[in-house]
């Protein structure tokens, strides 16, 4: 096995072998075993590797009759066409007409992917190409590897692949691909037909088709550029005869390298900024939509009234998130609430022609007119009780609460007040109410000024009280709150459970994050002296994935293109963990044991191979269960002299793309 550059990043890929059949055993009109075999390629015009083709119409005969699944996505040409290629199937026949001009000298491959199908029982033909050339020589080496989503390990379906020759960082943003090819359901593909040489090697989302990165599309990138090479193997084959025996015969072949390449993709989240929307939806309320998030605020003043040239951080309150696209300012300032037009200057970042951030200055009007009330009657119009505004202050707590978390409270206004006197929280011991010191609510945060939150000590299986007085909550608009009282109980600790990884690899700082059925996070934790710890965990179905917290900041960071930044390394542990109230469970993880494309558990992938036509009725698949792409393996464990820029330990064991021998 040869040295891995340490910029690289590489996972083995076990061998899959290839199955030579003599006949399909096809089934009988009158009963018979079912057909398991794809389609068997006999013969095409022009010949496979044929050399001076003049022809742009390409004839293949299989040896029963065979159907094209979602061909105009599946079915790669190289060198790409301008106009798409016509591509049918007609009884045993696939037909391919190339619309573009033959270029002299080229070597044209056409990649099927797994778009290939028998008719009756849909077995898929994965992996089969054809190539031929124009010139009097053929190029034929071979690029092989899979694709997999950095943040989810999910398989990349369908995702273009693709080759430069030019080895400038600019050829994925101005240049189409050299040559191209599609990944299968496993994420597997090959790129044929090249020249002895390096390469960069890219994988993309490209949803334009123009064949190159456009910022907001999905991409992968190799750290280095690759040379392809050949080795010559050992190939056994089965034969299998009309009466049904097998015999074994060796020949010699060809591997093709490398055939080991990972690709991660990600996706920068870049999108265009500008103000995107703008409103007054309520007098007192201003909302500012952005396309997309930012790190810095706008700079907002009025520009009419009495208040004119007063930045708006003097007349309202901010309400908004981290990511800071969704700006709601609540007006403090009786006399910019009674104005019905306002008029402000907003300074914001905007994206320009040359795609950068600028500053940009819009004027924008913000209007709101009172609704005409409807005409007292009598008895209202002699009514002189005044009219008293509340505001909604609810408790977003469970019953039982968790004995980790706070009490959370919202509001419908901002508040100017808490009178902590008024607020109680009382603990039932021996069947009485006893009250609590040193209890508090407090914002969430500082730009979340809707959200409060109680923090406490809770004591497991304690009943608690809360009363809150009238008017002990007063908003900015001198509401304030009706009294309150609410009983809740906080969950015993025989309900609960511990989880703890160790985690045998801890050079670097890695992030366990604990997950549910649907793949999304539960809990997080630090791996801290080798083990992630999850406490106060509820009976149930789990699942964890780590990432190496390279940047040491707590959180996953995806990748960037241009700076040459790869996304942060994922693993999951390959397992489902059931647990149960009261337990303590331990697991030892390594996490890079196991091959990464067979490292997430089959229940919570969603990318899945399609079954194979004979498991139609078996129900959903478990984690043993082999899907209609040839899977054999091997997994000689991990090797200790490959690793990358990270010192990550590469392992072995990923599944050989179709057409890497």
């Amino acid at each position: 096995m040869r040295h891995i550059h340490t910029y690289m990043r590489v996972a083995l890929i076990s061998i899959a072998i290839g199955m030579m059949v003599a006949c399909a055993s096809i089934g009988r009109p009158g009963g018979g075993p079912i057909d398991t075999e794809p389609p068997l390629f006999i013969s095409s015009s022009p010949t496979p590797g044929a050399l001076n083709v003049t022809d742009n119409k390409i004839e293949i005969l299989f040896n029963e009759n065979v159907m094209l699944e979602d061909a105009s996505n599946k079915v790669v040409v190289s060198p790409a066409q301008k106009n798409m290629p016509s591509i049918s199937a007609n009884g045993k026949k696939v037909i391919v007409e190339l619309r573009d001009t033959l270029q002299p000298n080229t070597t044209y491959t056409i990649d099927f992917s797994d778009a290939i199908r028998d008719l009756n029982e849909r077995n898929v033909l994965d992996g089969y190409a054809i190539d031929f050339s124009t010139g009097e020589t053929i190029d034929s080496l071979r690029l092989s590897g899979m694709v997999l989503e950095a943040r989810t390990l999910e398989p990349a379906q369908g995702m273009l692949v693709g080759i430069y020759s030019n080895l400038s960082d600019s050829a994925i943003i101005t240049q189409p691909f050299d040559r191209i090819a599609k990944t299968n359901q496993l994420g597997q593909f090959t790129i044929r037909g090249l020249k002895p040489g390096e390469y960069h090697i890219f994988a993309l989302k490209d949803n334009n088709r123009d064949l190159h990165w456009d910022r907001s599309e999905d991409i992968a990138f190799y750290d280095k550029p690759l040379s392809p090479t050949t080795a010559e193997i050992e190939v056994t084959d089965t034969l299998r005869a009309t009466n049904g025996a097998d015999s074994l015969t060796t020949r010699k072949g060809v591997k093709y390298l490398p055939n080991n390449i990972l690709l991660t993709w990600f996706n920068e989240g870049y999108s265009a900024q500008y103000l995107k929307d703008y409103k007054r939806p309520e007098r007192r309320r201003l909302t500012f939509q952005f396309a997309t998030k930012a790190d810095t605020l706008p700079q907002i003043s009025i520009i009419n009234g009495a208040k004119a040239g007063t930045s708006i951080d003097k007349w309202a309150l901010l309400n908004t998130g981290e990511t800071l696209d969704t700006l709601e300012y609540w007006i403090s300032d009786k006399e910019i609430i009674a104005q019905d037009s306002i008029l402000v200057e907003a300074k914001y970042l905007r994206t320009d022609t040359n795609d950068q951030l600028s500053w940009s200055t819009d004027t924008l009007r913000l209007f709101y007119k009172d609704r005409i009330p409807k005409k007292k009657k009598k008895d209202e119009e002699n009514d002189t009780t005044p009219q008293l505004s509340f505001i909604n202050w609810s408790i977003r707590a469970c019953n039982p609460q968790e004995v980790n978390k706070p009490l959370i409270f919202s509001t419908s206004h901002p508040i100017s007040h808490i009178d902590s006197m008024g607020v109680r929280l009382s603990i039932k011991r021996d069947s009485v109410w006893e009250i609590l010191l040193n209890t508090h609510i407090i914002p969430d945060s500082a730009r979340q000024i809707l959200s409060y939150s109680m923090p406490y000590k809770w004591e497991p299986g304690m009943k608690y009280r809360l009363e809150i007085d009238s008017a002990a909550i007063v908003s900015i608009y001198n509401e304030w709150n009706r009294p309150i009282k609410q009983e809740f109980s906080v969950r015993a600790t025989e309900e609960y459970a511990n989880l703890f990884f160790n985690i045998s690899e801890t050079a670097q700082p890695i992030i366990v994050e604990l997950l549910n059925g649907s793949d999304k996070i539960v809990a997080t934790s630090q791996v801290i002296d080798g083990i992630a710890t999850f406490n106060y965990l509820l009976p149930g179905t789990y699942y964890a994935r780590a990432f190496i917290d390279k940047n040491k900041n707590g959180i996953y960071d995806t990748g960037k293109l241009n700076a040459k930044q790869q996304p942060e390394e994922v693993y999951y542990y390959p397992k489902r963990i059931n647990v149960k109230k009261n337990w303590d469970i331990e697991q030892s993880w390594n996490i890079y044991e196991q091959a990464l494309d067979l490292q997430k558990p089959i229940e919570i992938k969603k990318n899945k191979p399609a079954k194979k036509k004979t498991d139609k009725d078996s129900g959903d698949m478990d984690e043993d269960e082999v899907d209609e792409f040839d899977e054999e393996y091997y997994n000689p464990g991990r090797n200790q002299n490959n690793s990358n820029s990270n010192n990550r330990k590469i392992p072995s064991g990923l599944r050989r793309a179709p057409g890497a021998y």
